[in-house]
Formats: C-alpha cells, sequence, structure tokens
C-alpha cells in the first residue's frame, strides 16, 4: 500500500452537509410526519433550543404508532395476520399521536455519531455499521453541526473517482 506523506487527513467534514434539516424537541408528530416525507427521510435528527443534539426521529416509530396496542403493549404479540384493519383505521391510530411531541418517539439510545474530526475511513465505517445517516456533533458542545447520508459519501466518493489527476 503507497502512501502520500503529503497527504491531507481527512475528516467527518469531508461529508458533512452542514446545513441538515433537522427538527425541534417541541414539534409535534404532525409536523415530523410532514418533514419526514416531504424530504424523504427514513430519520431527522432532533435538536432543542440551543442547537442541541437530542436524538433521532425514525419513520419507522411513525408505522410503530400506526400498529395496535396489541402489538405495541409490553409482552404484545408477534404476529398479527389474523386482524384486518381499513386505511381509516390505521390513520386514526396516527391521528391520536399528532399533537403529541417528537420526544414521544425520540430514538435516544445506540444512535450512532460522528465528530467534525473523525478520520474518514472511522467515520465510513460508522456509517456503514449504523446502517443509517450519521449526525455530526460537536464534541465539546454536544451541538450538532451536521448530518452525513449515504447520498453524501457516494456523491463526494464519485465526485474523486471521475476527477481528472490532479483534480481530486
Amino acid at each position: 500500500m503507497q502512501s502520500n506523506r503529503s497527504a491531507t487527513f481527512l475528516t467527518a467534514k469531508l461529508f458533512m452537509n452542514p446545513k441538515p434539516v433537522v427538527l425541534r424537541s417541541d414539534d409535534t408528530i404532525a409536523e415530523a410526519a410532514q418533514q419526514i416525507l416531504n424530504k424523504q427521510r427514513r430519520s431527522l435528527p432532533v435538536v432543542d433550543e440551543d442547537g442541541g443534539f437530542q436524538g433521532m426521529l425514525t419513520a419507522n416509530c411513525l408505522l410503530y404508532l400506526c400498529l395496535p396496542s396489541a402489538v405495541t403493549m409490553s409482552g404484545g404479540l408477534d404476529s398479527v395476520p389474523y386482524v384486518k384493519n381499513s386505511l381509516e383505521e390505521v390513520a386514526e391510530r396516527l391521528k391520536r399521536h399528532l399533537d403529541e411531541p417528537v420526544t414521544r418517539c425520540l430514538k435516544t439510545e445506540n444512535v450512532a455519531v460522528v465528530h467534525p474530526e473523525t478520520p474518514i475511513v472511522e467515520t465510513l465505517l460508522t456509517l456503514y455499521r449504523a446502517k443509517a445517516n450519521l449526525p455530526v456533533v460537536d464534541e465539546k458542545t454536544h451541538k450538532l453541526v451536521g448530518m452525513i447520508s449515504y447520498f453524501g459519501v457516494g456523491r463526494t466518493i464519485m465526485e474523486a473517482v471521475n476527477a481528472k489527476p490532479g483534480q481530486a
């Protein structure tokens, strides 16, 4: 493996979108659902009033809110092939939660994050293992400073693949 001693060591900042779509911790489930659908995202970061990273709201949680309580309650059913619902019934279950704050659905545990100075290969490995977009969080302030997506990484890498020598 060749090494270029003058090469700059790259960090997560290379892939980071510094102006991501975010939700505020006092936003409602309705606002979150609208953002997820409008922006076609599987998850969105949630920040407090100071920009501090709180966690991620996922589309999976919105689906959870559409499920019957027989499935979602502690010790609930694992399978319900016999339950037949109309679209209206499923929608009604979600409607019950639309005015609740996003913190009702906030994923805070096992959320993979990177920091702006995380080395590039560590960033790629974290993205690969997380199988989800990565929040970039300032290590000292815990503020969200950006997001890293598969598409952003892919775009950046493909630009380097397609660059003429000396341009990358």
